[in-house]
């Protein structure tokens, strides 16, 4: 009988418990963390409703089937639906990331804290417009810090993809942690949610990678933070938990998925992440090629006239760049063409700039591309790769060389840090507003533009605002 299973009380992991009762009880006390989060949430809704203007994402959108709406429910950016949350969630994850083009974090792992509004914005509006809560902009910010977060201390040091999994396994997690305290969770229900969300295991990267490269990568945030919402709705059921999702032997997170490693927060939970969280502001790019797309549109004015000319082109990175983005051969849609550091290079040294539109079928006809692209060699520094890991740099270091057929060069143009980047905030902050706008005239009339910017200038006020009310700007 020794074969028999022995069932004992249980006593949960310890992340689990470390993610519910920062959730449940964590204070944010920093104001740099509010002030980032307000120009987060401002640029993820400004990328969601520039999103609306392509087809491939607008198809996404609506309720599961057709006719399945619900009058009085969450609402989606820029249209006029009215879902269950967990359907509202999955349209505005989608939107805010379809493009590529919100807000990131680079570490261990890597992936875009501000995926996890999707189930934020979707659970603020259903409570409040069914008179559950009354939550406000403030609310939506605390959440959106807290998501931030986790999602990205967990990235520190624990890297998902060199085992094969998304990111959007920490958006999952992340979000359903957020959610269920939203909907009104306790520290134990949170427990249980979260340990779900561990236990759905993670999505492949297959969607990511040649030769499977792909629309799903524009729609897998949002289906992590819709399943994180049904999650923490089948918690506050009281579905029981697993205490040991991630650390029961063989049948666990850990041993199934992890190669048995530990998954562990490398420093307690605060609001670091929201902090230092990295924005795209200039360039709709992977953001690993941020700063290779700025040092080739510096190089334009010396190429621009010599495209024929060039011998070579030689683009210095860091390890992960190399892993993820370096791209050679036939590049088959959007997706494969906006994870292509070649690609993402050529474009601005033969146009000066780069757009979402670029990487769409006509732009991409253009045979000079190809033609740059075939004469790049990539090169991984050392150096960049250190700085990137590094907790007080975290640089996203690119260098862009061009060199031509009659022996001469441009110079050696070496950007360190995105505009995007905490250290430099203060020049990118009054572009970021521009994005907002620029993104937001696309499907909105002058005065409408005019009363939500008004509204962002004045923190303390958009602060106490109903969260319905907020959403109700972005609606139509």
């Amino acid at each position: 009988m020794s074969d028999r299973i022995q069932v004992t009380e249980q006593v949960p992991d310890r992340l689990l418990v470390e993610i519910a009762e920062y959730a449940a009880e964590a204070s944010i006390e920093s104001d740099v963390a509010y002030d980032t989060a307000r120009w987060c949430l401002m640029d993820s809704i400004g990328c969601g409703l520039l999103a609306l203007n392509y087809p491939a994402c607008e198809k996404m959108l609506g309720p599961v089937v057709p006719g399945a709406e619900m009058p009085g429910g969450a609402r989606v950016l820029g249209t006029t639906y009215e879902l269950d949350p967990v359907a509202a969630a999955f349209n505005n994850g989608c939107l805010i990331r379809w493009l590529d083009f919100n807000d990131t974090w680079l570490a261990a792992e890597w992936g875009h804290p501000s995926d996890n509004l999707g189930a934020i914005l979707a659970c603020a509006d259903y409570l409040n417009r069914a008179g559950k809560q009354k939550l406000t902009v403030r609310d939506i910010l605390t959440a959106m810090i807290k998501a931030h977060e986790i999602q990205g201390v967990l990235a520190l040091t624990n890297s998902f993809n060199r085992v094969g999994l998304d990111h959007v396994l920490l958006v999952r997690v992340a979000s359903t942690a957020v959610a269920a305290k939203m909907l009104g969770a306790t520290k134990q229900q949170i427990v249980n949610a979260v340990s779900h969300a561990w236990i759905d295991g993670g999505a492949l990267r297959t969607y990511r990678h040649a030769p499977n490269t792909g629309s799903r990568k524009s729609w897998a945030a949002g289906d992590a933070t819709s399943r994180a919402v049904r999650l923490a709705l089948i918690s506050l059921t009281g579905e029981m938990g697993y205490a040991t999702a991630l650390s029961a032997p063989t049948w666990g997170f850990q041993d199934v998925l992890f190669k048995g490693a530990q998954i562990e927060l490398s420093q307690p939970l605060g609001s670091y992440v929201m902090e230092n969280v990295l924005f795209k502001i200039s360039f709709p790019a992977e953001f690993h090629a941020q700063t290779a797309v700025e040092a080739a549109v510096t190089l334009h004015p010396q190429v621009k006239d010599r495209l024929e000319e060039i011998e070579r082109i030689r683009i210095e990175t860091h390890e992960s760049a190399v892993r993820i983005i370096d791209k050679t051969g036939p590049l088959n849609n959007p997706a494969d063409r906006d994870h292509c550091l070649q690609y993402m290079t050529a474009v601005p040294l033969i146009r000066g700039t780069l757009t979402a539109d670029d990487y769409e079928d006509a732009a991409a006809a253009d045979p000079r591309i190809d033609q740059l692209r075939e004469r790049m060699e990539v090169v991984e520094v050392p150096a960049y790769t250190r700085d990137y890991l590094d907790s007080e740099k975290r640089s996203i270091a690119n260098a862009v060389q061009v060199f031509f057929t009659d022996g001469t060069s441009t110079e050696r143009v070496e950007v360190e840090y995105p505009i995007g980047h905490r250290r430099r905030r203060e020049q990118g902050m009054p572009l970021l507003e521009q994005k907002f706008q620029d993104n937001m005239a696309t499907q909105f009339d002058s005065t409408r533009c005019a009363s939500v910017m008004a509204a962002f200038a004045e923190p303390a006020q958009l602060d106490a605002l109903p969260a319905d009310q907020f959403m109700e700007l972005f609606v139509v």
